[in-house]
């Protein structure tokens, strides 16, 4: 049984075969946003820090 490929993922993927210089530049774009250091104290700090939230946010006598 054939898996489904969607016209828009062939499209990219016949492109990126046509435009390989493209893929550092999609590297460059995804480690702009996405692909950040992470700091495992300040994470845990975050953590810790978070302050339980009601159950109903308007309830003033909880």
């Amino acid at each position: 049984m054939a898996m489904y490929e969607s016209d828009h993922t062939k499209f990219m993927r016949e492109w990126l075969a046509q435009h390989p210089e493209q893929a550092a530049e999609q590297q460059k774009g995804r480690a702009l946003w996405w692909d950040k250091p992470q700091d495992v104290r300040a994470q845990g700090a975050l953590e810790q820090a978070k302050v339980p939230v009601k159950p109903y946010y308007y309830d003033s006598n909880h």
